[in-house]
């Protein structure tokens, strides 16, 4: 909201204000702007509803039986090719960061057992800089829009939100390169939020037919150039990068139901648990090939991940308390991370408008940073004798494991180093070990979760691919095993299972999903006795931090400008009737319309859609007779259909015309009207709309409630939604409602009455929850 809506009259401080609420207009427009990666662009709409049409129904009924079953197979096929194609990248992205992380850290290791401890330091803090630089460089010159987990993108997309380059060949090849330097160069970021983005992209590429601007296109795709097909192919991708960063495969299936998808059908789980299972075999097969030691340094490519548990666990009604209060005390941080995410990106923002020397500074400045902490904190731990039954060689030399030898002298080990000088997958895997209760130091497990809660909150902000599930899980890893060595021997759980469920508990109040999560530690852990605890922390965890605010990917969302639609209507709406929210200049079209209102019209206004309206003598009275799409115009223009009367004459118009002509163009591929030249003649003759007009669009009369609107509007995924008067005039429609007009922005810059009461309820139950954390 803007200041001027405030109740009291004061300044609201900049950190709360909408980034981009000085950049909307009131004005109803399909087009808008968000922050997407580093840079301010335009956005549009998805329509994911069928455009029934005339030469659509005439397109469909002409396919025969080989067109059908050709259309059916692809999408198996290409759920296939997809999930292939991501379980590759996911094995490579784990070799690579498995082994260019190895050699910078057993390079270090070496001059440290030399004494060389200054060496050793500039070997780790300029391979770090140079991994992190050139991760920045790649994405603020090639791709901006790989930048940061690219969740939020996807989710926005699934949601019907257009941001372009998105889904670009560039962003896929900036995105995994990015991904594997970032995570190497020992930032406190993952690598699974960007796998989701890659997997998406690796969909949405295969559902275009490849890349026009690279010469890398297929005909026999399509079939699934709509915004419909698209769509179910990145809820199958995204589910496929899930399973491939966590060899997850139910897990991704769940994740992409309940976080990514705002639509969902049966069918569609079938082809995306199809396309997770394809991931599942081809890493299990590419597990088998690293068992025999031949992926890289540490044998194994990191994709053996934190089977910790495959043995029997004893836990017991006196177990619960503590957990309980785990899990509420992960909801408070869970809560306390997304706020301060929140707020660190909102800076970031101010850092990156500068310019793009600003951003590689900026994640220079973290590089550097991270690097000293990492290097100096574990001089400061003691050094600590090998245990006489340790689980593995102590000290670890030469590799991965729980005792890092570091500066600490013969026999000995230093356990914060054991934490810290690993990779995350690593580090996470040491949290979550057996018989390891004795290992670590209560203060060095607390300095390890402080340094990770802040760097993960300050590191995932930067221009290069951050994922924020690895830094939640360790986060939450090093929080649970703190609290396991606070109980001590008052419980059955061990240290390594404390762990488990601290790592639900932060998930759970960060990410606010629960089946999925559940799924996803289940299938990490590989132990299903754990799904009691791990259900009841994630259940209590999500509870508690929704009381202080919404989920990371949501406030992130919010934070780029990103138009998110919600599934529930804010409750100011059902004081709206869709009559109060729509605006004009309301743009319409005849039935048989000249060729000059035509190029007038799409020259000066913005709108995708526009009523097209039958009236005397072609009727008795004005009458809607449906919408037309701006892209369709535009195609209509450049085959120059054109009739030399206004004489209806559809047969002929409709030969000239493919089902390939309206497909949905990318924006490189589509055509503008600008492009279009015309002769003065061809300008005065006129074109028939009626095969080319959705005769049966959505409408909603002027009397309905906002509310009711917003849930048809999103549950159909419409991107019109046409509005019709309660008594009949002299116009049929009173207007068009798109994704703009549902947005909080412009509802309440058009009646900020309604910002009173939504502020004063806000104030009540913050000053509620004020009394009763003041009386705990």
């Amino acid at each position: 909201m803007s200041n001027n809506h405030l109740s009291n009259g004061e300044s609201e401080p900049l950190l709360r204000r909408p980034l981009l609420s000085s950049q909307r207009s009131i004005i109803n427009s399909t087009s808008q702007v968000a922050i997407v990666g580093a840079n301010v662009c335009p956005i549009e709409s998805l329509d994911y509803e069928i455009f029934e049409n005339e030469f659509f129904k005439q397109d469909w009924r002409s396919r025969g039986v080989v067109q059908i079953l050709q259309y059916i197979c692809m999408k198996w096929l290409l759920c296939f090719m997809i999930g292939l194609i991501v379980g590759f990248i996911g094995f490579c992205n784990n070799l690579a960061v498995e082994n260019l992380a190895g050699i910078k850290f057993v390079t270090t290791s070496n001059m440290m057992l030399e004494r060389r401890f200054m060496f050793a330091f500039f070997i780790f803090f300029a391979s770090n800089l140079s991994l992190t630089l050139f991760a920045s460089i790649i994405t603020a010159f090639i791709a901006p829009t790989a930048a940061g987990s690219g969740i939020s993108e996807v989710k926005a997309y699934l949601n019907g939100v257009d941001a372009p380059g998105i889904f670009t060949v560039r962003t896929l090849c900036v995105k995994i390169i990015g991904s594997i330097t970032a995570v190497s160069g020992s930032l406190v970021i993952g690598k699974a939020g960007p796998m989701v983005h890659t997997g998406a992209c690796v969909a949405a590429l295969l559902g275009q037919g490849g890349s026009k601007r690279y010469g890398i296109t297929w005909r026999w795709l399509r079939f699934f150039k709509n915004d419909r097909d698209r769509r179910d192919l990145i809820i199958c991708g995204s589910a496929a990068g899930i399973a491939a960063a966590f060899r997850a495969p139910v897990g991704g299936v769940l994740f992409a139901l309940e976080e990514m998808a705002s639509w969902w059908r049966t069918a569609l789980l079938w082809r995306a648990f199809f396309t997770t299972a394809t991931v599942a075999i081809f890493l299990r097969a590419m597990i088998d090939v690293c068992l025999s030691d031949k992926c890289g340094l540490f044998g194994k490519g990191g994709l053996i991940m934190f089977d910790a548990y495959s043995a029997s666990i004893s836990y017991h009604l006196v177990d619960v308390p503590p957990v309980f209060i785990l899990a509420v005390v992960g909801g408070l941080l869970g809560s306390l991370f997304n706020f301060m995410t929140n707020k660190v990106l909102r800076i970031y923002n101010v850092i990156n408008e500068k310019g793009t020397i600003c951003r590689l500074f900026l994640a220079c400045l973290i590089s550097i940073f991270t690097s000293c902490l990492l290097f100096g904190l574990p001089w400061l731990a003691p050094c600590r004798p090998c245990p006489p039954d340790a689980v593995e060689p102590c000290p670890t030399i030469g590799r991965s494991g729980i005792y890092k030898k570091f500066q600490c002298p013969p026999n000995h080990y230093n356990g914060l180093a054991s934490l810290i000088f690993n990779t995350n997958d690593d580090a996470i895997r040491n949290l979550f070990s057996m018989h390891t209760d004795n290992e670590f130091e209560l203060s060095s497990m607390l300095v390890f979760f402080i340094i990770c809660l802040f760097l993960s909150i300050f590191s995932c902000g930067i221009v290069a691919p951050a994922g924020l599930f690895v830094p939640i899980i360790v986060t939450g890893a090093s929080y649970g095993r703190l609290v396991g060595i606070l109980v001590g021997e008052r419980t059955n759980l061990s240290n390594g299972l404390y762990a488990v469920l601290g790592a639900a508990s932060l998930l759970g109040g960060s990410m606010r999903t629960t089946v999925s999560l559940c799924v996803i530690m289940l299938e990490l852990t590989n132990n299903l006795l754990l799904l009691p605890l791990i259900m009841m922390v994630l259940v209590v965890s999500k509870s508690v931090a929704n009381v202080f605010n919404a989920n990371v990917y949501d406030l992130i969302m919010k934070a780029k400008g990103l138009p998110y639609l919600e599934t529930h209507a804010e409750p100011y709406m059902r004081q709206l009737t869709v009559g109060d929210v729509v605006t004009g200049p309301l743009q319409m079209f005849n039935g048989i319309e000249k060729v000059r209102n035509i190029v007038f019209i799409l020259r000066t206004t913005a709108h995708n859609g526009f009523p097209v309206i039958d009236e005397p003598p072609g009727s008795e009275a004005p009458i809607l007779f449906g919408i037309i799409l701006r892209h369709h115009l535009t195609t209509l223009l450049k085959k120059k259909a054109f009739l030399p009367s206004p004489v209806a004459n559809s047969y002929d118009v409709v030969r000239k015309f493919s089902s390939d002509d309206f497909a949905k163009k990318y924006s490189v591929e589509r055509v503008k009207i600008e492009d279009i030249q015309l002769t003065e003649e061809e300008m005065g003759m006129f074109v028939d709309l009626h095969p080319f007009t959705n005769a049966s669009p959505y409408t909603v009369v002027e009397t309905m409630s906002l509310a009711k609107a917003l849930i048809l509007f999103r549950e159909v995924g419409l991107r019109h939604l046409l509005v019709i008067p309660k008594i009949p005039g002299r116009s049929p429609v009173v207007g068009i409602l798109t994704r703009h007009d549902f947005t909080p922005e412009h509802i309440l810059g058009m009646h900020p009455f309604l910002v009173k009461s939504r502020w004063k309820r806000l104030r009540f139950w913050q000053t509620f929850l004020e009394k009763i954390l003041s009386g705990i």
